[in-house]
């Protein structure tokens, strides 16, 4: 961490990909790429300022909640954030073979708290959806979680439903919160 902090002061608080030679990389997408600072943070360097501004807006907006990364510092185009030592949804799905109640009741809780802090899309792909080394659920790439509005979760319905698993997940939501089923039925999501 230090070496970072290192670069991030020398580069007035800009970071280069080259800049992070000999740190791990984690993953890269069209926002930006994640390397592993230390056993407990990650740094994401996006590739446009203003999703890196979209996303620290969430995750200061998310603090509160146990389901978003903790935030540890930030500059114009990277945010230092926890890194989230498991697996995602997909994986744990392509692994499993099933999804128990017991993933589809942290799925609500997860869902629940997107809602409690204020975000205006209540939904994620089941790629996001990590389970760290306790189980417990946190959600990355909240770019979008304040400038998109969507009450219902139709991008983790389409995840769900591409692996085989909405009609499961489904039938445990139904067991275990009648009122968001049938909510969710009437607006014939399913």
């Amino acid at each position: 961490m230090n070496d970072f902090d290192k670069i991030a002061a020398k580069n007035k608080g800009k970071i280069t990909i080259q800049d992070l030679n000999g740190f791990t990389m984690l993953g890269k997408g069209a926002d930006g790429s994640v390397f592993q600072l230390s056993p407990e943070k990650c740094v994401k360097v996006y590739v446009n300022e203003d999703n890196q501004k979209k996303e620290l807006y969430a995750l200061q907006i998310g603090q509160s909640s146990s389901v978003i990364p903790r935030l540890y510092e930030y500059g114009s185009n990277y945010i230092v954030m926890e890194l989230v030592n498991g697996g995602n949804l997909k994986a744990y799905l392509k692994k499993e073979k099933q999804l128990p109640k017991l993933i589809a009741m942290k799925i609500l809780f997860m869902l629940a708290e997107l809602q409690k802090v204020g975000f205006t899309r209540l939904d994620t792909e089941v790629r996001h959806i990590f389970f760290n080394e306790l189980g417990e659920i946190k959600v990355i790439d909240h770019k979008r979680a304040m400038t998109t509005v969507r009450s219902v979760p139709t991008k983790l319905f389409t995840g769900l439903k591409k692996l085989g698993y909405l009609d499961q997940f489904l039938g445990h939501v139904k067991e275990l919160h009648p009122s968001i089923y049938e909510q969710w039925k009437k607006i014939k999501l399913i």
